[in-house]
């Protein structure tokens, strides 16, 4: 009986600090800028009213391709550590995205890896560029930039479906990973 008596002050003490602990404020850092949240925004839709400025083509794009992404993706796109790029099989530009916007998102957002944001708008726009041309979607010569990207018709524009939730599971292995 005496350990209870001892317990219920114990077991009080330990709930006012869960409470406290989840309280809204910690006293820490401030509420960020109206500004500050538009610079975090870039996310790019499938209408493109968000692409900046600038422009690139696939030929611009190649030289750029093969010192920032052959090293994971290999030189044509169709080898290497990190997923095909190149062709119509499950998941490459030319069969899975249904928005070339889309591409231009990602690449400028997560590539290169360990470098993520490091590209210039020009340079997100030729490396999309190239990745169209291979795929056989647009020219080589064709000019990419906030007017023509979002007119580009994906092969799969109709065809997407997002990958299920149960496909990946906390424990399993990442598609690929690259090792030093």
């Amino acid at each position: 009986m005496r350990f209870l008596n001892l317990l219920a002050p114990v077991l009080t003490l330990a709930s006012c600090v869960v409470v406290l602990a989840q309280s809204p404020t910690y006293g820490l850092g401030r509420t960020p800028s109206e500004q500050e949240i538009l610079a975090w925004d870039i996310a790019v839709g499938p209408e493109g009213k968000e692409l900046p400025a600038g422009s690139g083509t696939a030929k611009e794009g190649e030289a750029l391709y093969a010192r920032k992404c052959a090293a994971c993706h290999g030189p044509t796109g169709t080898e290497g550590k990190a997923p095909r790029l190149v062709g119509r099989q499950t998941r490459t530009v030319g069969s899975y995205w249904p928005f070339a916007t889309s591409i231009w998102d990602y690449i400028n957002r997560a590539m290169p890896i360990y470098q993520e944001g490091s590209l210039s708008a020009d340079e997100v726009y030729a490396l999309t560029a190239f990745l169209l041309f291979k795929n056989a979607i647009i020219q080589e010569s064709d000019a990419m930039d906030a007017e023509s990207l979002p007119k580009i018709q994906m092969p799969n524009r109709n065809g997407y479906q997002p990958p299920p939730v149960s496909e990946w599971k906390p424990g399993m292995p990442r598609p690929f990973e690259i090792l030093p």
